[in-house]
């Protein structure tokens, strides 16, 4: 171990415990009692647990973020899900933030707690799953649902999805979304419940583009192929449209962005493979 690595690795184990604090801090704030183990969230930005309470057992998650970063669309995501209907989620009770020195500000949700566990400890998968068929058959009505629902809330800034793609894929010039529907935007696998179905963590939700949810989910079941295939099965005719196919290619660019920062470096290769694929295809087109 290199001695910044060491530093890193103190430093996180830092900011845990001080997640940690802020967790208990949210517990009483609200009255409540934390009782599971806390669950962290992507590179410990949010720190999450069951929490008892006069009104029964809820869930209690605090997310922390620069202060420049604390407003907007993501900041209040899973409380304005709480005007979606027709949807397993959970539903945020209450609210609360907090500054810290000028440097970091909280936000802590009380929701309900859902019945089941997570599909998966991760993002990805990576055994596979037996599900029941009526779980992938709400999975699809939620998809189909959230799809039309009007919002103005921003997934994905056109403009800046279009520069991106020109700079990726330079040359081709018809690689630019023109279909865009209301989505999760964190369609994975730590995101699902099971035996129950329900869907968590709704920060991102939004416009963006159409197919983008599917993509999402077939990208991270590459490692387990026999649920890939199913993911295909239940949204093929979302997958292989155009557009289905350009929504592949952003969250495979996406997620090899995230992988070459470290993030599941053992999907890269099933990502790679993908969007050669999607060129074979003609998605992509000369060059």
């Amino acid at each position: 171990m290199t001695r910044g690595d060491q530093d890193t690795g103190e430093a996180d184990a830092r900011f845990v415990e001080w997640m940690r604090a802020n967790l208990g801090r949210a517990a009483d704030h609200f009255g409540m009692t934390v009782t599971g183990e806390p669950t962290f969230g992507w590179r410990l930005r949010s720190i999450g647990a069951r929490v008892d309470g006069p009104n029964g057992p809820r869930w209690l998650r605090v997310v922390s973020e620069f202060p420049e970063w604390a407003h907007g669309d993501t900041w209040t995501g899973n409380t304005d899900a709480n005007t979606l209907t027709g949807i397993t989620r959970p539903v945020v009770q209450g609210t609360h933030e907090w500054g810290e020195g000028g440097w970091r500000r909280q936000r802590a949700e009380v929701t309900t707690l859902l019945p089941g566990r997570t599909c998966s400890d991760t993002d990805v998968l990576r055994n596979e799953l037996k599900l029941p068929d009526a779980w992938w058959r709400q999975l699809r009505r939620t998809v189909d649902t959230l799809r039309v629902t009007p919002t103005s809330r921003v997934n994905t800034d056109p403009e800046r999805l279009d520069v991106r793609l020109r700079e990726e894929y330079r040359g081709r010039a018809h690689l630019r979304v023109q279909d865009w529907e209301t989505v999760h935007g964190d369609l994975h696998w730590n995101n699902l419940l099971q035996p129950r179905f329900a869907l968590l963590d709704w920060e991102l939700w939004g416009r963006g583009p159409a197919g983008t949810d599917p993509a999402t989910l077939y990208c991270y079941s590459l490692l387990a192929p026999a649920t890939a295939a199913r993911v295909h099965e239940t949204f093929a005719d979302q997958l292989d449209t155009p557009a289905g196919q350009i929504a592949q290619l952003v969250v495979a660019t996406r997620l090899l962005d995230r992988a070459g920062d470290g993030d599941h470096p053992d999907l890269i290769e099933p990502l790679r493979h993908h969007v050669d694929v999607l060129a074979a295809n003609a998605v992509l087109g000369p060059a």
